[in-house]
């Protein structure tokens, strides 16, 4: 694997990860929030939730304008509005003041969200671009590894107003590698004849791509399935189990480890059985290992050290999916892989916000609503590819030469 290779994959990786960096190490400050705003659990969760919406649906608009004007300049406007928002977070005196800056702090992420997917796109396809992806993943999963246990800390020495001070610090960092490490992958000549119209037609191709639909779709729910569980964990094992904002940091990371690892694997294995094999196996197995969890607890068993277990094995199984249906469903649309990224992404985060405001409604303090949440999610992933894959021949074919 090429030096070029490893240095795109660590700059994209860490463009990708500021957003989730601005979750990650925010989560273990979620109580203490309420407390010093003044704010019920519902409005500290909405802080979160329309960082997810405006993140999400900030991709529509990004990424037909980095197929007009190429991926850098979006990039560096994303990180500036990315940079403002932390900072009036950093500073608001209510909780509303919060709910308005994470909202423009999230329009900033979806720039790094849907562009270093394009870009992937823009320099390799098929079983090279795994490899690229679950690189990509690698850098990016760091987040939510270090993120937590470096928020609980600052937190504890700081107050939580610290940590959005430190996310504008790496959106700081992002600018300059971004400035000094990354070429422009789509040239003038390729935007020729890219505008809002052609988007507009993009996306009306791409609504009609029940293949392309079915995978985002797929991927959408997996995600959605994590994000019922960072909407409910700190709540969750520092209230109801009584952990402090570390040991809970360390909790988080546990299912990231995981979900780090297997990714690693999507280049290797999508070589030996084909993406299409991994994607079937990897969803019936997450599936499976949520459905075991959920009728453990619904037997009445509330133990941490069984919940921790069974969702490390499950997010294992989850870091096999997203990079795998991310591949496959850009695969074809290479020509308006920008208009086809922020789709994806945006799908990825209505089907995740979606979901974390039904979890909240129905949120007790109990871990129970959450792994429902969580097993209702994958069960409808996998009901997904069964549909989008099938068991036909195609599904479980060897890869092509």
């Amino acid at each position: 694997m090429s030096p070029k290779f490893l240095r795109i994959a660590v700059v994209l990786g860490l463009l990708s990860a500021i957003g989730p960096f601005a979750i990650d190490m925010y989560l273990p400050a979620l109580p203490s929030i309420g407390t010093d705003l003044h704010a019920g659990t519902a409005a500290v969760q909405m802080s979160l939730l329309i960082f997810f919406l405006s993140m999400g649906f900030g991709q529509i608009v990004v990424g037909p304008i980095s197929d007009m004007v190429g991926r850098k300049l979006p990039l560096y406007g994303g990180l500036a509005l990315f940079m403002v928002g932390g900072i009036g977070s950093a500073m608001a005196p209510t909780i509303e003041w919060l709910i308005a800056f994470r909202f423009l702090q999230g329009l900033g992420a979806s720039a790094g969200m849907a562009i270093p997917r394009a870009i992937v796109r823009d320099l390799h396809t098929g079983n090279e671009a795994a490899k690229l992806m679950s690189l990509l993943m690698l850098v990016f999963s760091v987040s939510p590894i270090l993120a937590p246990l470096t928020g609980s800390q600052i937190i504890e020495n700081f107050g939580w107003r610290a940590v959005f001070w430190t996310v504008t610090g790496a959106a700081v960092l992002a600018t300059i590698l971004l400035a000094t490490s990354l070429k422009e992958t789509r040239p003038a000549e390729e935007r020729v004849g890219s505008s809002f119209g052609t988007a507009l037609a993009g996306y009306r191709f791409l609504m009609g791509d029940r293949n392309f639909l079915g995978l985002v779709a797929i991927a959408g729910f997996g995600i959605a399935s994590f994000f019922v569980y960072l909407s409910s964990s700190s709540f969750i094992l520092i209230d109801h189990y009584g952990l402090s904002p570390s040991v809970y940091s360390v909790f988080f990371s546990i299912n990231a480890v995981a979900f780090i690892g297997m990714s690693q694997l999507t280049g290797l294995l999508s070589e030996r059985f084909g993406l299409k094999r991994v994607v079937w196996v990897a969803v019936t197995g997450y599936a499976t290992t949520m459905v075991v969890l959920f009728a453990i607890m619904a037997t009445g068993v509330d133990r941490l050290d069984v919940m921790a277990a069974l969702l490390f094995v499950g997010y294992g199984f989850l870091g096999l999916v997203i990079p795998t249906t991310s591949v496959l469903a850009m695969e074809e649309h290479g020509e308006i892989a920008g208009t086809a990224s922020a789709l994806m992404g945006t799908l990825h985060f209505a089907i995740g916000a979606l979901a974390m405001g039904v979890a909240g409604v129905f949120f007790d303090g109990t871990p129970f609503p959450m792994v429902a949440g969580i097993t209702l999610c994958a069960v409808v992933s996998f009901a997904l590819a069964k549909v989008t894959l099938g068991r036909s021949r195609e599904a479980v074919e060897a890869p092509a030469e």
